[in-house]
């Protein structure tokens, strides 16, 4: 039954990528295999360590998760087998790396995967400053468009202003029939001089 069971994990490239530069078939005409570098072989090891380490980690993060939904009956036992079946799987590949480690230097067996872990940590940082660089450009572009509209609609507002006072005042109907009234009384010679009513009448007698 387990071995109908899906994988937990997808294809490991790197480890292929591994055994197949271990193993080089020879080249057309050629009865010895190209020797590879030392250090490439010892690069390729740890990039298969690396991802030894992204695996044990998501394992560890999902098993206490799915013992309890299990417990639950919230998951069927197959999928409870198919995470066992992966933890084995991941405990003999640990043992693999480490035999090749010291196959390739004595005693790197014992730091190989101290080495991946610190390569996992730093490229989980370096994704997090990416992040924060590039939420704080979008931040930045934000606050310039913010900043730009606050002074366009200031400037707008300061010209109306500006507008509304350079308008002449507006004589209203009742300001100009007293300017009219003002006018007549001037032409006039304005009220009548005192004594002028009294000729008036003497001339009458």
């Amino acid at each position: 039954m387990s071995l109908s069971l899906e994988p937990w994990f997808g294809p490991h490239l790197p480890r292929d990528i591994y055994l197949s530069l271990l193993h080089l078939e020879p080249e057309p005409g050629k009865e010895k295999s190209p020797t590879i570098p030392d250090g490439v072989l010892k690069a390729a090891l740890l990039q298969r360590a690396l991802e030894d380490i992204k695996r044990i980690l998501e394992v560890r993060n999902a098993k206490q998760a799915l013992s309890s939904l299990l417990q639950r009956g919230s998951v069927g036992d197959d999928l409870w087998q198919r995470f066992l079946r992966a933890e084995k799987e991941i405990e003999a590949e640990l043992r693999d790396v480490v035999e090749e480690a010291n196959a390739l230097q004595p005693n790197w067996g014992q730091t190989i995967f101290q080495s991946a872990n610190e390569m996992h940590q730093n490229a989980i940082l370096r994704e997090k400053i990416t992040s924060i660089q590039a939420k704080g450009k979008r931040d930045r572009e934000w606050w310039d468009r913010e900043k730009a509209t606050i002074q366009s609609n200031f400037m707008k507002e300061l010209g109306d202003d500006e507008k509304e006072t350079a308008k002449p005042a507006t004589v209203t109907g009742t300001d100009k029939a007293g300017s009219e009234e003002d006018a007549v009384m001037v032409e006039g010679g304005g009220p009548a001089a005192p004594g002028s009513s009294k000729r008036k009448r003497k001339a009458k007698k």
